[in-house]
């Protein structure tokens, strides 16, 4: 093994470029391979890229430097691993290597009192499952069904949004708005390897990693189903678990019907992100009818609606409930129009479902409370990230009026939070103190002052095209939308524009889902100047900087779980 020093050295020798390049090339013939059928040339590729030094160099990269979750240990207390430990990880990198049990650890979901079970893998697990990934995700990229959107390299929710709008705009339709009971913890183990259907060697270690067990505590249990969240490579397993349920759906009745005297689509549309889907048609026998395969097919896979979170609703009129119903956070419903309000005349309409701004203005209104006696400053540098990224993701529907709403809500917060700070004080002197600039929330002019939801533009999102996928090759395409993503602040595409999507460091272009920070030449993150900033990949914003060297046998306990 290569002493500190020289692996320090080494690792950052490795020639990074290049080995995005030949990776990427070889997941590009993988797909074209995958895309006309050829299985035993798909096989043949998925090897030869899982035995390269490049993709083994690749993996340990994204599991210990670009991963959120890279500073979380898991069994044996592994973590943070230092420019020596990657190096000495890639250089051991085999598929042959015994999985260890996955750690058990409940995080909250938000919005109710039930915790959601997480299997954070080892280090090392990890890298495995990310040279895997590597290898399966060109292939079934070629495979997907078209209105699958969640967990996939260059798709995201607000595709699916659009999607919908996409297909009710024209029509009125009834919606089944269902949601599978437990989907990650109940696939069938054997039903996903035979529709995984590789090759025996990946189908093995497969198949150990899904065995691997769980520690919670001091005790082991076996995993007999289900696939463990926090895994690098469960998500892609997710999908492929629910690979073809929008092809049994819509397979199941004519294209066409005759209505009438004219000829009409007759297909339902089935629209899923993860394990949460729509169904959508005219007709509410036949939205019922989709129910029934729905669950006769999820039967096979070991998995249930669960009856809780599946109703059926209609876009514009009452049908068992509220016109309208909920998918990802958003609100979808039509509105009748024109002059007497008749069926044929409605209005498609998204905002923020009532939930999510609710419990968007529950933590607010905490961080407030919870900050009585804090400096104003502190108050603004911990609300504004809230702030900014609640109203980037819905920035792309109607959201502006949801918008002052909130802001004249969290006016009369802080309000009261200054009148309680001082009060023997007058309104006027409290005004003069905490609002200036047209009355912003601020210390004084020219300091950061609070972000208003309503000064955050409204900016429609562009539907990704059907059949497109990052493995195509067409990158004048992908780097082109990179900038347009919500989920990017409007500096950081301006940025991405400016450097025609492609990192300043390295000069590749930008992967959708790869993480991207800025960069400050002078080291001086106050310096917000144009000219100072640079849009990085995290990987080379790292290797710019420097790499604190720390131990890789902390305790398990020093920090809690980024996954």
């Amino acid at each position: 093994m290569s002493t500190p020093a020289t692996g320090v050295q080494e690792w950052r020798e490795i020639p990074w470029p290049k080995v995005e390049r030949d990776t990427y090339t070889l997941q590009k013939r993988i797909y074209q391979a995958s895309l006309r059928g050829d299985v035993n040339g798909t096989h043949r590729l998925q090897r030869l890229l899982m035995s390269s030094w490049q993709a083994k160099c690749l993996a340990v990269r994204r599991v210990t430097q670009d991963n959120q979750g890279k500073k979380t240990a898991g069994v044996d207390g592994v973590k943070s691993l230092t420019p020596p430990q990657r190096l000495h990880l890639a250089h051991n990198l085999t598929l042959d290597a015994r999985p260890s049990p996955t750690r058990r650890v409940w995080i909250p979901k938000p919005g109710t009192d039930e915790k959601r079970p997480l299997g954070i893998p080892t280090m090392s697990d990890r890298a495995q499952q990310a040279l895997v990934k590597l290898a399966l995700e060109p292939e079934w990229e070629a495979k997907f069904e078209p209105n699958s959107y969640g967990f996939r390299p260059g798709r995201s929710c607000h595709d699916a949004i659009a999607a919908i709008f996409n297909s009710v705009c024209k029509l009125p339709k009834y919606v089944l708005d269902a949601d599978i009971s437990k989907c990650f913890d109940r696939i069938n183990h054997e039903a996903l390897l035979q529709k995984v259907n590789t090759f025996p060697r990946l189908e093995r270690l497969l198949r150990v990693w899904l065995k691997a067990g769980v520690l919670d505590g001091d005790t082991l249990f076996p995993t007999e189903e289900g696939t463990p969240q926090g895994g690098i490579v469960s998500p892609l397993l997710a999908n492929i678990a629910l690979h073809g349920l929008e092809t049994v759906v819509t397979k199941g009745f004519p294209l066409n019907r005759k209505v009438g005297d004219q000829w009409e689509r007759w297909r339902p549309v089935l629209i899923r992100y993860a394990d949460d889907f729509v169904i959508l048609h005219r007709d509410p026998e036949v939205t019922r009818q989709c129910r029934e395969i729905v669950q006769g097919w999820l039967q096979g896979m070991g998995l249930e609606l669960k009856p809780s979170k599946t109703r059926m609703a209609h876009t514009l009129e009452a049908f068992e409930g509220e016109p309208g119903f909920d998918f990802l956070g958003f609100h979808i419903r039509q509105y009748p129009t024109g002059k007497y309000r008749s069926k044929h005349g409605f209005k498609t309409i998204i905002t923020p479902s009532q939930k999510k701004v609710k419990l968007h203005y529950q933590r607010l209104a905490e961080i407030i409370e919870q900050n009585q006696a804090a400096k104003q400053i502190d108050l603004i540098f911990k609300l504004n990230p809230i702030i900014r990224g609640w109203c980037h993701y819905y920035r792309t529907v109607a959201s502006k009026v949801t918008f002052r709403d909130m802001d004249d809500r969290i006016y009369q917060k802080l309000w009261r939070w200054a009148t309680r700070r001082h009060p023997k004080k007058t309104g006027k002197w409290i005004a003069r103190k905490y609002w200036h600039q047209g009355w912003k929330f601020m210390v004084a002019s020219g300091s950061p002052a609070l972000l208003r939801h309503a000064s955050v533009p409204i900016c429609r999102h562009a539907k990704v095209q059907e059949g497109k996928s990052p493995f195509d090759g067409d990158w004048v395409y992908w780097a082109a939308r990179q900038g347009k993503q919500p989920g990017i602040p409007p500096r950081l595409a301006r940025l991405l524009r400016q450097q025609s999507g492609k990192c300043a460091h390295c000069g590749l272009v930008f992967q959708p889902g790869h993480p991207i920070e800025i960069h400050h030449k002078d080291g001086d993150h106050s310096n917000n100047a144009w000219g100072n900033r640079q849009a990085f990949h995290r990987h080379c914003h790292d290797r710019t900087h420097g790499t604190r060297l720390v131990s890789a046998t902390q305790s398990i306990h020093d920090s809690e779980p980024r996954i």
